[in-house]
């Protein structure tokens, strides 16, 4: 019935048609995503029927990402009680509860009045909230809230610096910089960076087949930060990967501006993706005044 297996280069095409057309604005619905952060959790995937489905594993059960592939109309919604209803028996037959992870504001009104009582819990995690911010905010950096962000990048820029488009000719160095930041960090002990380093990996060995865009910024000459993203839906541009040498005052604000200036102008929104519960990039990130955080829900059924 479901042939769950793990993600190929070769799926690129058929589930970016299938991201399309839900159009959804959660990181996670992204095919270079998909693809460089498959050992975060060993998520497999699966074509059934109209929708491109993933599943990840934790602490050994599966959950199933809310699916996409299907517009969230009433023909919409009756593709996914259907769908619902055949992977719960397939995930109940492995001997696992029948959960759905992701799932937004939007969907969890109509799931919770259509299976009410089959309901187990509805769970969200503050860590997995997408940190979601008008472009424009970030392009223009305009009025009170911005003013240390702008303070911080005048001083950055005071020195010789430039910001340049990330090409074939500089992976080299980025790569040795995030190899560097890790070893730093000592991230060999923490299963998340070890991950990270095989998703940046991912990221550059494939960086024009994944259609990417990226950014470096120097000073004086030096590369301090580098970072990644792509047009994630029809009015979203998405951040996956953004490393500044911290020791450098505004490197990362300027990081941030410059990419946003070069690659999202066409976009309403910008996604940095989730704090995964960490209290400085929590911080961080709210120091940037998202426009909102994308909440993403869990539901256990019975």
């Amino acid at each position: 019935m479901f042939d769950f297996r793990e993600i190929e280069l070769a799926d690129r095409d058929w589930i970016c048609e299938r991201l399309a057309v839900s159009d959804f604005r959660g990181c996670e619905y992204s095919f270079a995503n998909n693809t460089a952060w498959r050992r975060l959790n060993d998520t497999l995937i699966t074509r059934y029927k109209d929708f491109y489905i993933c599943c990840s594993f934790y602490d050994g059960k599966p959950v199933i990402i809310f699916p996409t592939g299907v517009k969230c109309d009433d023909s919409g919604k009756e593709k996914y009680i259907s769908l619902f209803c055949e992977l719960k028996k397939y995930v109940n037959d492995q001997g696992y509860p029948f959960s759905v992870c992701s799932i937004t504001d939007r969907d969890l009104g109509w799931i919770k009045e259509y299976y009410g009582d089959s309901i187990i819990s509805v769970t969200s995690d503050r860590g997995v909230c997408d940190y979601i911010y008008s472009a424009r905010s970030l392009i223009e950096l305009s009025g009170k809230k911005y003013h240390g962000k702008r303070n911080h990048i005048k001083h950055f820029k005071e020195s010789d610096w430039s910001f340049e488009p990330l090409t074939q000719e500089n992976f080299g160095e980025c790569i040795a910089f995030a190899a560097q930041s890790y070893n730093d960090a000592n991230g060999y002990d923490d299963h998340s960076a070890v991950v990270e380093q095989f998703a940046i990996n991912t990221f550059f060995n494939n960086f024009d087949y994944m259609r990417l865009k990226g950014g470096i910024l120097r000073s004086d000459g030096r590369l301090v930060g580098f970072t990644i993203g792509e047009k994630l839906n029809s009015d979203t541009f998405v951040v996956h990967i953004e490393k500044a040498d911290q020791t450098v005052q505004g490197a990362y604000p300027t990081l941030c501006n410059e990419f946003a200036k070069a690659c999202a102008d066409d976009c309403r929104y910008i996604n940095r993706e989730e704090d995964l519960g960490i209290e400085g990039l929590r911080k961080s990130k709210l120091s940037y005044h998202p426009e909102f955080l994308l909440e993403k829900y869990t539901v256990s059924f019975k």
